[in-house]
C-alpha cells in the first residue's frame, strides 16, 4: 500500500505559491536525519560541560570536548531538507555551526565524535575539532570558523564544476550575520557574473553571535540583496522541513539543468546561545518560548502522527540515534591520542616537515 501523501506551499518571491506533495516515508527519513543531528548535539553538549553517568567512563566535571562548541539545536530542518537532494560529486561548505550539515551529508557519528574528542581516527585526525570538520568523501569541503569564509570556497567549487562540465552542484550554508561581510557580496557577484551552479543557503537564526542581526543590517535583507545581483531568491519557514525540502528541490533541480546560482533564505532560530557555555540571558524569554513552540522536531513528529505513523516507531528513531551517539562517546573515550608526529602532517609549507 502506498504511503499517504500530503502537501504544502512554498511562497516564491514573485508572490506566487508553489505547491508540493510528500509522502510519509520521505518525511520519516527527514525526521530520522533531524533526530540524528539533535541527539548528536545534545550528546556533545553534555560531554563539553562535564561528565554524566549515562556515559559510564566520564568523570563528573571533566570536559572531554574542549574549546568553542557552536550548536545548531533548533535549526535541523534546514540541513536535513537541503542535503536530502545532494548526490555523489556535489559539494557543501559550512560555517562554525556545521555539525548538522556534516551529518546530513552522511558523515559518520563515530568519526565525528573522535574528532570532537581530539582523538586519532577523527575526520581531521583530531586536529580540526568542532569548527573545522571536513569529509571530502561525502563532498563536505569543511566547516569554517571565519564568518562568511565558506562562501568563496563554495563558489570556487562551483567554478570547478563548470570547468569540468559535470552536472554537480555546490551548496553553501551561512548565517544571517555573514551577509554583512565582504565575502558575501564578492561570492554572489562572482557566481552571477560567471553563471555558476551554487546554491547559497542563509540560515537566518536572527542572531549574529550575541547581537540581533536586524539591528546591524540595513535594507530589506538577504533576499533583496541577492535579487539586486540578479539571483533568484526565495524565503521559507526554516523550521518546516517540508517547505525547506521543496524549496531546495526546486533550486537544486533547476541548477542541475541551467547551471545558474540562486539563494534560499531559511527563517529559523537557534535554541542555544552562541556557544555551549552561553546561557543567552540577553534574549527575550518570550521570543525563546515562541521559538521552542516552533521546534522542527516536535512539529514533524506531530505531522507524522497525524499521518498515522506509530508513536513507537518514532520513539525508536530517537532511541536509536541516542544509543548511537552514546556508543560513539564510549569509543572516543577509549581511542588513542594522535601521535606527536601528526602535528607535522597536513601542513602547507615549502618542503617536507620533519619530526625529530
Amino acid at each position: 500500500r502506498a504511503a499517504p501523501f500530503f502537501g504544502g506551499g512554498v511562497f516564491l518571491t514573485n508572490g506566487r505559491v508553489r505547491w508540493f506533495v510528500m509522502n510519509s516515508k520521505l518525511l520519516t527519513d527527514l525526521y530520522r536525519t533531524m533526530m540524528r543531528i539533535r541527539q548528536f548535539e545534545l550528546t556533545v553538549e553534555r560531554v563539553s560541560q562535564g561528565g554524566v553517568a549515562a556515559f559510564g567512563g566520564l568523570v563528573q566535571g571533566d570536559a572531554h570536548v574542549r574549546g568553542p562548541l557552536h550548536l545548531s539545536i533548533g535549526q535541523e530542518a534546514v540541513a536535513a531538507g537541503v542535503c536530502a537532494h545532494m548526490q555523489d560529486g556535489d559539494y557543501v561548505t559550512s560555517n562554525h555551526r556545521g555539525h548538522g550539515h556534516t551529518l546530513a551529508m552522511g558523515a559518520s557519528v563515530e568519526r565525528m565524535m573522535l574528532e570532537f574528542f581530539g582523538k586519532a581516527g577523527g575526520y581531521c585526525g583530531g586536529k580540526g575539532g568542532s569548527m573545522h570538520i571536513a569529509d571530502f568523501s561525502h563532498g563536505m569541503l569543511g566547516a569554517n570558523g571565519v564568518v562568511a569564509a565558506g562562501l568563496p570556497i563554495a563558489v570556487g567549487a562551483a567554478h570547478s564544476i563548470k570547468r569540468l562540465g559535470t552536472a554537480a552542484v555546490s551548496v553553501c550554508f551561512f548565517g544571517d550575520g555573514a551577509i554583512n561581510r565582504g565575502p558575501f557580496l564578492e561570492s554572489l557577484n562572482w557566481a552571477q557574473v560567471y553563471r555558476l551552479p551554487v546554491l547559497f543557503v542563509c540560515e537566518d537564526n536572527q542572531w549574529a553571535a550575541t547581537t540581533p542581526t536586524a539591528s546591524t543590517t540595513a535594507g530589506a535583507g538577504v533576499v533583496a540583496r541577492a535579487q539586486a545581483l540578479g539571483l533568484p531568491a526565495v524565503s521559507v519557514d526554516g523550521n518546516d522541513v517540508q517547505a525547506v525540502y521543496a524549496a531546495a528541490q526546486l533550486a537544486i533541480q533547476t541548477m542541475r539543468e541551467d547551471g545558474l546560482p540562486s539563494l534560499l533564505h531559511a527563517r529559523t532560530y537557534r535554541l542555544r546561545g552562541h556557544v555551549s557555555v552561553d546561557k543567552a540571558a540577553y534574549r527575550d524569554p518570550q521570543a525563546v518560548q515562541h521559538a521552542q513552540e516552533r521546534d522542527p522536531l516536535p512539529r514533524t513528529r506531530q505531522t507524522l502522527l497525524q499521518l498515522g505513523a506509530p508513536a513507537a516507531d518514532l520513539d525508536a528513531i530517537e532511541a536509536q540515534a541516542q544509543t548511537a551517539c552514546e556508543a560513539a562517546v564510549q569509543q572516543a573515550l577509549q581511542a588513542p591520542w594522535p601521535q606527536a608526529s601528526a602535528a607535522f602532517t597536513d601542513v602547507q609549507n615549502v618542503g617536507a616537515g620533519q619530526w625529530h
